[in-house]
């Protein structure tokens, strides 16, 4: 697998910490920013998005 990009929520300040993505054609990788060498969950897009609906939804309540 090539190097993955991390990338932290616009929101998110620098010196916070976060939860990390990087996307990549078939899969989306997670990781907690505090623990960056720790091991990462993996999702499909079409899960990704699932999830991003389900959160967006929560929070508009």
């Amino acid at each position: 697998m090539s190097e993955l990009h991390w990338k932290k929520s616009s929101y998110s300040p620098d010196a916070s910490n976060c939860v990390e993505i990087s996307p990549t054609p078939t899969t989306i990788h997670i990781r907690d920013s505090k623990t960056p060498t720790a091991p990462h969950l993996t999702a499909s897009p079409s899960t990704w998005m699932k999830f991003l609906r389900y959160a967006a939804d929560t929070t508009a309540s």
